[in-house]
């Protein structure tokens, strides 16, 4: 188990950039999650990972994508000062726990 550690006001681009959106299984999203921003993770994220952010995490579009993208690497937990209200929303809809 690993802990995945962003900074503040991480959008919902750098978590799945917008030419994956036409994507829709959560492994082929997982694959391409952070790309550019954390290239690591779509490798190396496993089950039972933590995200832990700053503030404002997952803020810009209201993509439902990234959280699938993030849940279908393996992450149930996403840990941050604050979140974007409608990625928060996405997250408990997707399955995956923000905790603040």
């Amino acid at each position: 188990m690993a802990t995945w550690k962003f900074g503040d006001d991480i959008d919902t681009d750098a978590i799945i950039p917008g030419r994956y959106l036409t994507l829709y299984d959560p492994k082929e999203l997982a694959a391409h999650a952070f790309e550019g921003t954390r290239d690591a993770f779509a490798k190396e994220a496993a089950e039972g990972d933590i995200i832990a952010a700053g503030r404002n995490f997952g803020c810009g579009s209201s993509r439902e994508h990234a959280p699938i993208a993030i849940r279908g690497a393996g992450v149930q937990v996403v840990v941050a000062v604050s979140f974007a209200r409608i990625f928060y929303r996405n997250c408990i809809s997707t399955g995956i726990l923000p905790v603040i």
